[in-house]
């Protein structure tokens, strides 16, 4: 499968832009200087208006202006949670990400939007599909992933949790489609019997999908697989089928091991001698009692063995 998931990764188009690191500073020392600044401009406004030959002008607008320029700084301020990160732009620029949680401070004119890098789940609906043999079966699985590379997640698609879902879908759809629900004791693998290999295999197809938007996939499970009702019937009848030829052949293998081994004891005991119309007769009356569903009844010969 590596083959089809170097091809889907081929068609993903190069990534324009890639997560950085923004320059934010601690938020606490942004703020402490941020109140002084406007302590400072409003002390100003106060000396400007308190003289009684009239308000300083000079020193008034001074005031405001550094009141005005504090007030600007403080909008710099925001706060991380943990297991968030913040993506800074400005002026329609990515200038970076955010990913410390706490207090932070950056370009008080930058737009910071909130993207989660918490580990989420996407569960597919019950998708109807015809397996590799055409068989119509029902099929789901769940995925695990999270955010890796914030700005491809923001910038690369338009939203990137309906873009998990989708190429989820779509990666869930073509595994279907390419491996038959039982391969009926043939070489390949199956749905049903290759459950690790199937998931791997899919893990790394929906990894090729959606690296375009920046998210790893953690882990694919397959939660349901089934043939549609409409076939279920008949497909169950087969499988028990199956299962019945399976296990009467291996009843006959120990059945005819078993003769083997009683024909060779009796010859190396010496017991008793048998000749090859007597050994056919006696094999098949082994078989029909190691081999039959139902008890037998013992026969109990009265007189000489060849009578």
């Amino acid at each position: 499968m590596d083959a089809t998931t170097t091809d889907v990764a081929a068609r993903m188009p190069a990534p324009a832009v890639r997560e950085k690191e923004a320059n934010a500073v601690p938020g606490i020392l942004a703020f402490l200087i941020g109140l002084l600044v406007i302590a400072i401009g409003a002390l100003l406004v106060v000396v400007g208006v308190a003289p009684d030959e009239g308000p300083n002008v000079p020193v008034v607008i001074t005031g405001v202006l550094v009141l005005t320029g504090g007030g600007i700084a403080m909008r710099g301020l925001f706060t991380v949670a943990p297991g968030e990160a913040r993506v800074l732009q400005f002026l329609g620029r990515y200038i970076g990400t955010v990913r410390q949680d706490g207090l932070r401070w950056a370009n008080p004119f930058s737009t910071r939007v909130k993207v989660s890098t918490r580990i989420r789940n996407h569960e597919t609906a019950t998708l109807k599909v015809n397996d590799a043999d055409g068989n119509p079966i029902e099929i789901a699985a769940v995925v695990v992933w999270q955010v890796d590379d914030t700005a491809r997640a923001m910038f690369e698609v338009d939203d990137f949790v309906r873009f998990v879902g989708i190429q989820t879908e779509t990666a869930v759809r073509h595994i279907a489609t390419s491996y038959p629900y039982d391969n009926h004791d043939e070489t390949g693998l199956s749905l049903r019997e290759n459950a690790d290999e199937i998931t791997e295999t899919l893990s790394l197809e929906i990894a090729a999908r959606v690296q375009a938007a920046g998210v790893k996939v953690i882990e694919s499970r397959l939660t349901h697989l089934a043939y549609s009702p409409e076939i279920a019937q008949a497909m169950l009848q087969r499988q028990q089928a199956g299962a019945v030829v399976a296990a009467r052949t291996r009843i006959v293998e120990g059945a005819v091991g078993m003769v083997q081994l009683a024909l060779a004891r009796l010859a190396e005991e010496d017991v008793v001698e048998l000749d090859e119309e007597r050994k056919a007769a006696m094999v098949s009356n082994l078989l029909v009692v190691l081999c039959g569903d139902r008890s037998t009844q013992p026969v109990v010969n009265a007189g000489s063995l060849y009578t």
